[in-house]
């Protein structure tokens, strides 16, 4: 009998093994998720079980980098659990927890290396809206690089500088909407931003590098690292003022990220880049950051037809945000 849990922290170790089963190369933590749901205004963690065994996840996030009436969903299936109704389970639990919370649309993720997750979804009504491809650099195959800033800027770590905060948060306001699919997403607060986007569990001020030019600061980068993962860190955010783009900025922050990451003993750097970030992707290309296959987004309106699910209460198959 299939049976879904709403759980709390003690049971996030089982819904973190599922989550890595369907995905693995995330390496998801609890930690990871536990500061995911602190960032975030509300979350729901749902465990499937079927039959007893552990058969499915599905994770909802309110408030958290969408725009307004967006909740993001994730529903989660290992292969050999699929085609027995758990993904349309949990994706129907979802969006009725989404709508619950004002939303009227509902937006999560397929792999790229997964057309056949791909194309349920497209069938049930969800629509592509972004993909976000992986860049991979293989810190051991090369040297440490010198940061070689353009004249008039200087690069600090933000350790260095604490007093930089509400210039980076100026960087900020300008870049976030700047990325492709996140021209609608409301910006944060400045005493937001600063507890969730720069304090957080996998945020350290020696991981994060300011450009200055006559002491005021043009842009910034940081690195994302998790305790449970010594071999990897994320590239986060690089963001520059409008006004100071094109000067090679972005490519010296770029180069103390990965001298920082070399020298503290990182074998690889990865990043998240949106397709049509043209910009960005041409500068990871140029520093060696290797393509690989990412995660398409997909939108669909709320509510989820109700005839997904079938009279007797077994949910026939249907699309769920995470391929399932």
């Amino acid at each position: 009998m299939l049976e879904l849990t709403e759980i709390d922290e003690s049971g996030l170790p089982r819904l973190i093994a599922v989550v890595n089963a369907v995905r693995p190369k995330e390496r998801a933590s609890v930690e990871g998720y536990v500061d995911w749901k602190r960032q975030a205004e509300e979350t729901i963690w749902l465990l499937a079980t079927d039959d007893g065994t552990d058969a499915g996840a599905g994770i909802g996030v309110h408030g958290w980098h969408a725009e307004p009436g967006v909740v993001r969903t994730l529903a989660l299936v290992p292969e050999e659990r699929r085609g027995r109704g758990i993904g349309s389970a949990l994706l129907q639990r979802l969006a009725e927890w989404a709508a619950g919370h004002g939303a009227d649309t509902v937006q999560g993720t397929v792999a790229e290396e997964d057309p056949a997750s791909l194309a349920w979804l497209k069938a049930h009504g969800y629509t592509e809206v972004g993909r976000n491809s992986t860049m991979v650099l293989d810190l051991t195959a090369i040297d440490e690089p010198d940061i070689d800033p353009p004249d008039g800027i200087s690069i600090v770590s933000w350790a260095e500088r604490p007093d930089l905060a509400a210039g980076m948060y100026e960087v900020a306001r300008q870049a976030y909407p700047d990325v492709p699919g996140e021209e609608s997403a409301t910006m944060a607060s400045f005493e937001e931003w600063l507890t969730n986007d720069m304090d957080g569990a996998s945020d350290r001020p020696e991981a994060t590098f300011v450009a200055l030019a006559g002491g005021g600061v043009v842009g910034y980068a940081k690195l994302s690292l998790s305790s449970s993962d010594a071999e990897r860190a994320f590239h986060d955010m690089t963001g520059v003022l409008r006004t100071w783009r094109g000067r090679g900025i972005a490519s010296a922050l770029k180069r103390a990220e990965i001298a920082w990451a070399k020298r503290n003993g990182y074998e690889q750097l990865e990043t998240w880049n949106e397709v049509r970030n043209t910009p960005i992707r041409i500068l990871n290309e140029r520093h060696g950051y290797v393509l690989q296959p990412g995660l398409i987004t997909m939108r669909r309106a709320l509510p989820i037809d109700e005839r997904l699910v079938s009279r007797s209460g077994r949910a026939r198959p249907a699309p769920t945000s995470g391929g399932s």
